[in-house]
């Protein structure tokens, strides 16, 4: 099983979760980007007040962690429901994306110097 069929499975998985609970019918585009951004923002928060120069330590301890993992797990689980419902293929999207950024990005020009919006 490759990337993308592990993607899949797990829209499938979520999808199929949505459906028992009769959920469908909430999950628009704008309440599932809504809910994202909630959920975002509840990741945002393990790092609120944390310098940034402690960010990856703050990490190291179990508990802490493992409610990252969560959240983290959170905004996947919205992020795929979102892309099952607009019709987004993700692994595609997302393999393609990073073509796109390889090609808008090449290591001899921008290694170690982080990009500027155009």
């Amino acid at each position: 099983m490759d990337n993308s069929d592990s993607i899949a499975a797990l829209t499938a998985d979520i999808r199929e979760f949505a459906r028992e609970r009769d959920w469908e019918q909430f999950h628009d585009p704008k309440s599932l980007i809504l809910a994202l951004v909630g959920e975002v923002g509840e990741l945002a928060e393990l790092l609120q007040w944390v310098p940034a120069a402690e960010a990856v330590e703050v990490f190291s301890e179990p508990a802490r962690r493992a409610r990252a993992g969560e959240e983290i797990s959170d905004v996947l689980i919205y992020l795929l429901r979102l892309a099952d419902v607009l019709g987004v293929d993700v692994g595609t999207a997302a393999v393609a994306k990073l073509g796109d950024s390889r090609m808008r990005f090449p290591t001899d020009e921008v290694e170690g110097i982080a990009p500027e919006r155009p």
